[in-house]
């Protein structure tokens, strides 16, 4: 399985194709919508969230309710697209018709000024506009049916917030289901109601002073079977490509899996996981310090990955920058007013690892339809009961 993005922050719209997905899984527009809906609440987001109301139009590799085993093409409208047909059109301009919203002065923290060297761009909106987290709306939609894809092995993933700014929440213990629950529940996607208030008096305060405020986000995928991925070739390791996928949503700086950096201040007699088995389970870790993987392998483990998201770059107390087209300091330019996204910012890096445990689990249970991909995935589970 794999995909491709296209489209800018306020062109006509987004667009995706999926390839390899197996035929006959069954895919609803509504569950698709339900995730565009998740990633644009949040405490902090700004008046572009009240533009766009995301809904997908699926165009091709699905019909009747079923994937076909044909590529998957998704739409995202941009409905802020009204008011910048003139600004981003595809035709050139007229004699005498003068560039509209022409940007020369880069953002610090932004891909504008490196992009516009690379591609050699007097403009910086040919870089802003894909370079835009805008972009991960399309992505949230290719894990929309990556998700039901696998809700047919019994496979869930969810995300909540650990820490916006200096507020960090405590450990909460629960199970997924209500983890999803009260995360859902909360408007920063905090599992500690205390934490989350600290959170949006913190996000106002920041907005009130031009500011912006990242944070640290997780997500946890369980019921996933011993073995996807692999220790044998460095970019098989599916715990290296979870790290990547979190890498490239905008704006974020790091990841980690179980403990992560915690792990390089602990004895290892306080890292690694101990091996038990019983007849009911069969081999499990007595803990999940890995984070659900060993050897780039899952254990059956749950699966723990987090992500830290820097603050929004673009501030409304603007940092100095040089203006690309006269070399003159400048103040940087505002393109858009969220002061905080890191509850969104939890839903894609859901999104992504969502993704990514997919297409694991079509690599290792290869089928052109979802019938035999199950008699695979039963004839797997039969295998590791013998051992």
């Amino acid at each position: 399985m794999r995909y491709l993005t296209a489209g800018e922050s306020h062109g006509p719209q987004l667009t995706a194709i999926i390839e390899g997905v197996p035929s006959n899984v069954p895919i609803s527009v509504d569950k698709i919508n339900t995730l565009l809906q998740r990633r644009q609440k949040g405490h902090g987001r700004g008046r572009r969230m009240q533009i766009e109301t995301d809904q997908v139009r699926i165009v091709a590799g699905v019909r009747h309710g079923l994937t076909t085993g044909a590529p998957i093409c998704l739409i995202v409208e941009n409905k802020d697209w009204t008011h910048w047909e003139h600004i981003m059109g595809v035709e050139p301009l007229a004699e005498g018709q003068e560039l509209q919203r022409e940007v020369t002065k880069p953002r610090p923290g932004h891909a504008d000024l490196n992009g516009a060297l690379k591609y050699n761009q007097e403009d910086m909106r040919n870089i802003l506009e894909r370079s835009s987290a805008r972009e991960t709306a399309v992505r949230v939609a290719v894990a929309g049916v990556a998700q039901q894809l696998l809700e047919q092995f019994g496979i869930r993933v969810g995300s909540h917030v650990k820490r916006i700014g200096s507020v960090e929440a405590k450990e909460m213990e629960m199970p997924l289901a209500d983890l999803i629950e009260v995360a859902e529940a909360s408007s920063v996607r905090c599992l500690d109601p205390e934490a989350g208030q600290q959170m949006m008096d913190l996000i106002d305060k920041a907005k009130s002073e031009g500011d912006s405020l990242g944070g640290i986000v997780e997500v946890i995928a369980e019921g996933l079977p011993i073995g996807l991925g692999s220790h044998v070739q460095w970019d098989r390791k599916l715990d290296g490509r979870l790290a990547q996928a979190i890498m490239s949503i905008q704006a974020f700086k790091g990841v980690e899996i179980g403990i992560g950096f915690e792990a390089g201040a602990r004895p290892g007699s306080e890292v690694h996981d101990e091996i038990v088995w019983d007849e009911e389970g069969g081999f499990y870790r007595s803990s999940n310090r890995a984070g659900g993987f060993e050897g780039g392998m899952t254990t059956g483990m749950p699966v723990v990955v987090r992500g830290v998201m820097k603050p929004i770059p673009t501030l409304y107390k603007p940092l100095q920058s040089v203006d690309l087209a006269t070399k003159e300091p400048f103040e940087a330019t505002i393109e858009r007013s969220d002061s905080c996204a890191v509850p969104a910012a939890a839903v894609v890096a859901e999104a992504v690892v969502t993704i990514e445990l997919a297409k694991a689990m079509i690599e290792t249970f290869h089928s052109d339809n979802l019938e035999q991909m199950k008699q695979s995935v039963a004839q797997y589970a039969s295998y590791l009961e013998s051992r």
